[in-house]
Parts: C-alpha cells; structure tokens; sequence
C-alpha cells in the first residue's frame, strides 16, 4: 500500500527518478507524462482480445518480410515521457538490439505506429495527449480504438483525425479500409476488427 500511495503521489522530479523507482513494471504499468504518474487500467476482455488479435494480424503480415514488428504492452521511453502503449509498432530497422542480436529490452524511441485501446472510465483526453505527443516525435499514424462505440480515431501527423466506425460504415453500406503503416500490405476494417470480439457456442 505504501509503494502505490509513493507512486500515485505527484509531481515527481524527474523521469530518471521514476525510472529508478521498482514498481514502476507492476500490472498494469505506470506511465510518466510532465513529471506525474499514473497507473494504466488493468486489462479487461475486450481489450485484451482485440490487443492479442490486433499483434497477430500486423505480425503475419510484416514479420516474414521483415517490415516491422508489433509488440503488446512495451514502454517506450523518449522525449521526456515514459509511455506504454497497449501496441508499440516498430520498423524493423528502428528496432534495437543487444551486441548479440537479440531484442533489446529498453526501447528510447516512439513507435513509429501507436495503438491504444480505450477501457470503461479511462480518460480519452489522456490517451489521445499520448497519442499526439507520439505524432509530434516521429510517429507515423496513431489509433485509438474504442470497443464500447465500436470506433476507431486514426492520427496523422499533418491531418485531422479521421473517425471510423461500425454503425457509419453500415449506415453509408460501405467499409473503408483502415490507414496503417505505410508498406504493410494489411487490410482492416472496422467491422472486421470488432467482429473479434465475437464468440460463438
């Protein structure tokens, strides 16, 4: 109880100071935005179907090809902020390795694709400022997905925010590809995504 009531306390100093701190890894993770710290939610269902679908799909597609890689659940510590986004998508040559070829552990850079995947009574406001701040470093495209209106936001780093949803598609009887990372020869709708939350018995 101590540790969570020392970790919830705000502002800490500095992101080395949260870095340093041993907690910081526990399920779910903490993030650290503008010196304050703050807890993710803890993974419920939907999300996690949609997080573990979401990897395997982009990872069938670019992994072979050696295109790029997505990985659930990596903290990505860069620019002053230590994030963790519910899917991190890398290039493969922004990927970093040991001496020995293997994955690094410590990635200190934003992915160059940001998946978020918003749960009951997160705050929306806090997961797109995570969002945009990835686009303002170097990221290419950013989602945010939300299972409860079955939508998905796209970003771009120099456009709107485009809105794709199920009941639109339906209600203009058509499905729109969803934007992924340039080179990805991957195609996702929306429907298609949220059709994964579906279990038949």
């Amino acid at each position: 109880m101590r540790i969570v009531t020392m970790l919830a306390s705000s502002p800490i100093t500095t992101l080395w100071e949260f870095l340093t701190l041993s907690h910081i890894e526990d399920s779910p993770a903490w993030e650290y935005v503008n010196g304050v710290i703050a807890q993710k939610p803890m993974p419920q269902g939907q999300h996690s179907q949609l997080q573990y679908r979401l990897c395997q799909a982009i990872n069938q597609v670019a992994e072979p090809l050696c295109l790029a890689y997505a990985l659930p659940e990596l903290r990505c510590t860069f620019a002053n902020r230590s994030l963790v986004p519910d899917i991190s998508v890398f290039r493969w040559q922004r990927i970093p390795l040991t001496t020995d070829g293997d994955i690094a552990n410590h990635f200190t850079s934003c992915p160059d694709w940001i998946i978020e995947i918003l749960s009951p009574q997160q705050s929306a406001t806090k997961v797109i400022n995570n969002i945009l701040y990835c686009l303002e470093q170097g990221s290419e495209l950013g989602w945010l997905i939300n299972p409860e209106e079955r939508s998905i936001l796209v970003f771009f780093p120099q456009y709107p925010p485009k809105f794709y949803g199920v009941e639109a598609s339906e209600m203009n009887n058509r499905e729109e590809l969803l934007p992924v990372l340039n080179g990805l020869d991957l195609s996702l709708t929306t429907a298609e995504i949220f059709a994964w939350l579906k279990f038949v018995r």
